[in-house]
């Protein structure tokens, strides 16, 4: 497979998680795309660690939500 194939799958990934995301836990598209961004789950999507992209757009939704939930804590912030 090539690099621009790899590239098109991820970047398809992303758009089905972001949108997980935001029918999930009821926040705006987005909201959503800024949460899956910032996110350290979505660094090692990008990065091809841990095998991530095999896992299911749901789950790796919830993984997104639960780190987001554990920064909003530590911060104390929106």
């Amino acid at each position: 497979m090539s690099d621009e194939s790899k590239q098109i799958l991820r970047s398809s990934q992303c758009a089905r998680i972001i949108v997980c995301i935001s029918e999930m836990f009821n926040v705006p598209l987005d909201k959503a795309t800024d949460i899956f961004y910032s996110s350290e789950t979505a660094s090692m999507i990008e990065d091809g660690i841990a095998d991530l992209h095999c896992r299911s757009d749901r789950y790796l939704a919830e993984e997104i939500w639960r780190e987001y939930q554990e920064s909003k804590n530590e911060t104390g912030g929106d």
